[in-house]
């Protein structure tokens, strides 16, 4: 039984959105995937049960994603998928509305920042804060970042990766970037239509990624192949194809490109004193792009500098909007933050 002040924090994903709710822990963690029938503008299935259907429903259903790179892309949808959200993790007749923390991008738009909290507090949420998402990560995986002493983030997400160097509880530099998994997936499905005349979906794209991806060929010992089922756009039947581990890394190497160059511009504008802070510490990686195998290693290969990958890297974001609620008071005063955090 949830008391009078329900804390809710919530890392409202391109790919997924993680439910924090304040003396539980993460309490729900589904895909951001809305079906909808389109004679009657309802909402069939949310969450895992709508990403089932991705690209396999019948003419008068859609599948769709109601956020691209971080961002809303349909905020009518958003805002209904948000309030079946709150709505199932805080039980089905939650009688005190919540307050609830949800993360954005570091690089949105006011307009895109107002777009989120209204669709909070259309959702059901009593207050609706909103926080950066290098800063929510930081403190999900555990980082001191209220302390006079650099720590630098990369945390990518399905729609955005996000580079920060933190201190004193704010950002010091920052950029965000539209490459995430999305964008990963995205490019191996471009990539098998145009090397192999190959049609397949997304989800065979991550599932691919998942299994055999890679960031830094050279560190694997011997190749790794993975067998795909797509339809041939030769013939238009069904065929299945090998690919290798290097072909993934062919596919994915201008957007994991974008992602160390990002990293590296960074850390060009941070002053002399953090940099030397980041040194010691290295760099911490979190989010679900993260664990792309050897993506680690490619940045620490290429930054010369250590690069530790969070132990929950994907829920990182999710936790540190939960802690966040808890250190309002602090937020709000740090001059850095008072414009973003309300």
């Amino acid at each position: 039984m949830f008391g009078l002040n329900i804390d809710i924090g919530i890392d409202l994903g391109t790919a997924s959105v993680l439910v924090f709710v304040k003396g539980k822990g993460i309490v729900l963690m589904e895909p951001s995937v809305v079906a909808i029938n389109k004679d009657t503008g309802s909402i069939i299935a949310v969450g895992e049960e709508a990403r089932r259907m991705l690209g396999r429903t019948p003419g008068n259903i859609v599948a769709i994603r109601p956020l691209r790179d971080g961002v809303i892309a349909d905020y009518d949808v958003t805002e209904r998928m948000l309030r079946y959200f709150i709505t199932k993790a805080c039980g089905k007749s939650f009688f005190f509305k919540p307050r609830v923390m949800v993360c954005i991008p570091s690089g949105v738009t006011g307009v895109e920042e107002r777009a989120v909290r209204q669709a909070a507090l259309q959702a059901g949420a009593r207050q609706a804060y909103l926080i950066e998402e290098p800063l929510a990560a930081a403190l999900g995986a555990g980082l001191e970042i209220a302390e006079a002493s650099g720590s630098m983030v990369v945390d990518i997400g399905g729609g955005t990766t996000d580079i920060a160097v933190l201190s004193l509880g704010g950002i010091v530099c920052s950029k965000s970037l539209r490459v995430g998994g999305d964008k990963f997936d995205e490019s191996i499905v471009r990539y098998i239509r145009k090397e192999h005349s190959l049609m397949i979906g997304e989800r065979t794209a991550e599932e691919l990624k998942i299994r055999i991806g890679t960031a830094y060929p050279s560190g694997r010992k011997g190749e790794e192949f993975a067998e795909i089922r797509g339809r041939d756009l030769v013939t238009g039947l069904p065929k299945t194809i090998r690919v290798s581990a290097m072909e993934t890394f062919r596919a994915m190497q201008e957007n994991i490109e974008a992602v160390v160059s990002g990293v590296k511009e960074v850390l060009e504008r941070t002053p002399p004193e953090l940099a030397a802070d980041i040194m010691n510490k290295g760099i911490v990686m979190t989010g679900g792009g993260s664990l792309l195998n050897g993506l680690d290693t490619l940045i620490a290969k290429e930054t010369k500098l250590p690069v530790h990958v969070a132990e929950e890297a994907i829920s990182c974001v999710a936790l540190g909007t939960g802690l966040a609620l808890g250190m309002l008071n602090y937020l709000q005063k740090n001059t850095i933050l008072s414009k973003k955090v309300m």
